[in-house]
């Protein structure tokens, strides 16, 4: 129930309740404490109880509608700036954080909790460029010395006099060295889309030839598993965007349901044209993501209980990377999960035309 609504509902009990407490008093007035008086007002032959029926009728119920009438319209006056606020609000974005939100000058409580709002978005804009930058710069630096260190254990790996216990030391040290590069690499792309420093392509792409030559990808990664990858249905679709970003897109959603499945599983692929949409499918046979978790898989460095349990490699990014991705293209991602049955993500895109 909208504030008007309540408003009104109880601007009308007030003028109800007064309506009665008037007419209480007049029937009082009229009929029993002054009956003389009322009999001598009393006009061609109507009675005292007559006349005040008349006086309720013809005098009271207008004014109170009047009264409603007028009342409406004026809350929805007081009330639009509120709802203005409000739609603003709701349009509000990471990257419209730094725009004002539009003020009507009345300096009244509205207009004064539009300043409050102003002042808070500044501050959290701000503090939110502070951690893209912060984030930005230390995955920069990190790169350098991991890459050093990556190149120092590929040299001792090499050298003879390494011992195989040794060489199985700096092989595990160089497999946290690589994982702790994706996660940098995974940092900063993300901290450089948060700031607008991804500029993407625009070309007219196949994609369907990328859901082909990503299929043939899966198709060996999901050997060691024995898990099987299907391309069920693939039409050929054309949409507008950048092809290294889709390719890494279908990468990422592909590793993640041979990774995230059971062994000898099922992994399945689709795109299909839906009207003015090019939709992507990719689900797969493994635990399923509770349904209280569902809205968090977005997040970054997300991973559910089971992954915490799990020997799985990742680090959290891919799907925080993947949404990244179909946003920047116009799109929409979604993932629809039962346990222990079927994971569903849906990626959807704008068209250019069908091949």
């Amino acid at each position: 129930m909208t504030i008007r609504t309540r408003l009104a509902l109880w601007y009308s009990a007030i003028l109800l309740v007064s309506l009665l407490l008037i007419a209480g008093w007049i029937y009082y007035e009229m009929v029993v404490a002054h009956p003389a008086v009322a009999q001598a007002l009393a006009v061609d032959g109507h009675t005292p109880l007559e006349e005040f029926w008349e006086v309720i009728l013809y005098g009271g119920l207008p004014a109170v509608v009047l009264a409603l009438v007028g009342g409406w319209f004026l809350m929805g006056r007081v009330l639009k700036p509120l709802g203005t606020l409000t739609r603003a609000m709701e349009h509000m974005q990471l990257n419209t954080l730094g725009e004002p939100l539009p003020r009507h000058g009345s300096k009244d409580e509205l207009d004064r909790l539009t300043e409050v709002f102003n002042r808070m978005r500044a501050r959290l804009n701000d503090s939110l460029a502070r951690i893209r930058e912060f984030t930005l710069h230390a995955s920069h630096e990190l790169k350098t010395p991991l890459t050093i260190m990556h190149g120092e254990i590929e040299i001792m790996m090499l050298d003879p006099s390494v011992t195989p216990a040794q060489r199985e030391v700096l092989a595990s040290q160089l497999d946290e060295i690589q994982r702790l590069s994706k996660i940098v690499e995974g940092l900063a792309l993300l901290a450089k889309a948060d700031a607008g420093q991804l500029a993407l392509l625009q070309e007219e792409i196949r994609l369907d030839e990328i859901v082909q030559d990503s299929f043939a990808d899966a198709v060996i990664l999901a050997q060691p598993q024995k898990i099987n990858v299907t391309l069920n249905s693939c039409e050929k679709v054309s949409v507008r965007g950048d092809r290294h970003r889709l390719r890494q897109l279908l990468l990422n959603l592909t590793d993640n349901a041979i990774k995230y499945n059971q062994p000898e599983g099922q992994v399945e692929i689709r795109l299909l044209r839906n009207r003015q949409r090019a939709e992507l499918t990719v689900a797969n046979t493994g635990k399923g993501i509770p349904a209280t978790l569902l809205s968090r898989v977005f997040d970054r460095f997300f991973r559910g209980d089971e992954s915490h349990n799990s020997e799985i490699e990742g680090c959290g990014l891919g799907l925080s990377i993947a949404e990244w991705i179909v946003k920047a293209h116009g799109g929409d991602i979604q993932i629809t999960s039962e346990p222990d049955k079927l994971t569903i993500v849906t990626v959807s895109l704008p068209l250019t035309e069908v091949a």
